[in-house]
């Protein structure tokens, strides 16, 4: 197993469980929404990548990406560490590793 894999799998369980807490403490259903979807996608992308498909990193980083814009305009606006700012380093974290499986192979 791969750090690909490893980040992408892990950051997949933080957004749903992110989800799942912006549901709790704001009833918001678009956090919960969007929390299960991406996280799901991405732990897809894990399971992908461990049965040898390519396209399975291609699409771990373009849902990380996604995520990290995402949360870098929600820090900019909200300037609060807590979900923003941590989301959005461990999500550049994420790509980081991500992009450097990419390049590797």
């Amino acid at each position: 197993m791969n750090l690909g894999i490893i980040a992408a799998f892990a950051y997949g369980i933080l957004a749903i469980f992110g989800g799942i807490m912006g549901y709790v403490q704001a009833r918001s259903q678009v956090s919960l929404l969007s929390g299960s979807v991406s996280g799901l996608l991405l732990i897809l992308s894990a399971y992908l990548q461990l049965q040898g498909q390519t396209w399975g990193l291609i699409l771990a980083a373009f849902v990380t990406a996604i995520l990290v814009v995402v949360f870098a305009v929600r820090l900019a606006k909200t300037r609060k560490l807590m979900p923003a700012g941590l989301m959005t380093v461990l999500g550049v974290l994420t790509l980081a590793v991500i992009v450097h499986q990419l390049l590797v192979r």
